[in-house]
């Protein structure tokens, strides 16, 4: 038994620590004595979805995103055809609106996977600071730092949660986030997964489940982890 982590394109999407959702992915598996490995996909690179259990896409400036989505284009079915199977990704900011329909600029529109029925309008300002969130997911709350131009709308999808502090997807719907299938999209950065461990062993568990296994995760000593989270919980409120 092994779970295979894709993380897409880490030398361009790569923002605010995002390479530390791998490692708290890593770490949860080994310290319950499950294998894992993890396999780096380049801008040339294919990428063969079926044989991954976990996708990471993270988040990246303006530029980089429309160099990742030309190429994503070329696996888009595949792609969309992991999601639709029970695949789970973790999109974070740049990497949550390229899952979408498109990412409006001024005139410019980039045009997205077509995989969720979202749609992003960059905006006049920034949105940034500390989030908390909501979730029905966990039982403690989801905490991260957003820093993004774009509003996201997420339509009829369920949100990841209500945010109680920050922003969200737009600044306007009270809304965090994307839920589909096993997919996670969100603009919290920070990284996401170290900061909020229910989370991190909700993708996991979807993991397990989606490869039929027979498995139930041990539990942890989240105490640093729990203690992490309400350090920026209490800021957040200050």
């Amino acid at each position: 038994m092994k779970i295979t982590i894709g993380h897409l394109y880490p030398d361009l999407l790569n923002l605010y620590g995002d390479r530390g959702n791998i490692t708290a992915l890593l770490c949860r598996l080994h310290w319950r004595g499950i294998e894992a490995e993890v396999r780096e996909f380049r801008l040339n690179d294919d990428i063969d979805f079926a044989a991954l259990d976990i996708a990471l896409l993270g988040g990246g400036s303006d530029r980089e995103q429309m160099l990742v989505c030309k190429r994503l284009r070329d696996n888009r079915e595949a792609f969309a055809e992991y999601i639709e199977n029970g695949g789970v990704t973790i999109a974070i900011c740049g990497g949550y609106q390229l899952l979408g329909e498109y990412y409006r600029i001024g005139d410019e529109i980039i045009e997205g996977l077509h995989i969720l029925d979202i749609r992003t309008e960059n905006e006049a300002g920034r949105l940034v600071g500390n989030v908390v969130v909501d979730s029905t997911l966990c039982d403690m709350p989801v905490v991260g730092f957003e820093n993004h131009g774009g509003r996201t709308y997420i339509g009829g999808h369920t949100p990841l949660g209500r945010v109680m502090t920050g922003n969200g997807n737009n600044g306007g719907d009270g809304c965090e986030g994307v839920i589909y299938k096993n997919v996670i999209g969100t603009y919290l950065h920070g990284p996401l997964l170290p900061k909020n461990p229910q989370l991190c062993d909700w993708l996991l568990e979807a993991a397990l489940k989606n490869r039929e296994w027979e498995l139930e995760l041990a539990p942890l000593d989240d105490a640093i982890e729990a203690e992490a989270n309400r350090y920026i919980v209490e800021r957040a409120a200050r």
